[in-house]
């Protein structure tokens, strides 16, 4: 499907091509800091299907959970994370774009999770949390 969007300040645009079913959430520890939250949901995007625009500021993670480096993009003006990718692959590479950067978003429900021995155990229980449409 075709996929595009922007960081919260328009600074940095991706389109591209990507199957839905390589939507993931990952409960790594490194996502969980990086997101500062319990997870981060991504779609996979071959280098080739993918376009960015703009010129996202990149974050060498010399070690990931994975035992790899991994390249994290983000926009250098309002700080939201694009992507991440192994560093110096290029169009090679495979992105693991941040979903909800994307107006397709909705469209994307996670197929699979990866990483789940890092799972914080109260997001497993989530549809009992009271639910309000404004903030507070």
């Amino acid at each position: 499907m075709k996929i595009d969007g922007a960081c919260m300040c328009g600074g940095i645009r991706v389109e591209g091509e990507a199957d839905p079913e390589k939507t993931t959430i990952c409960h790594c520890t490194d996502c969980q800091n990086a997101t500062g939250t319990a997870f981060r949901v991504t779609i996979q995007v071959q280098g080739e299907k993918l376009t960015i625009t703009g010129t996202p500021k990149i974050y060498i993670k010399t070690t990931a959970d994975s035992g790899n480096p991994r390249a994290h993009g983000f926009c250098p003006n309002c700080g939201t994370p694009i992507f991440a990718t192994t560093p110096g692959e290029g169009k090679q590479a495979l992105y693991g774009v941040r979903v909800g950067i994307l107006r397709q978003r909705n469209e994307l429900p996670p197929k699979r999770q990866v990483w789940f021995r890092s799972a914080q155990p109260w997001t497993m229980g989530l549809e009992a949390v009271p639910k309000s449409e404004k903030g507070s």
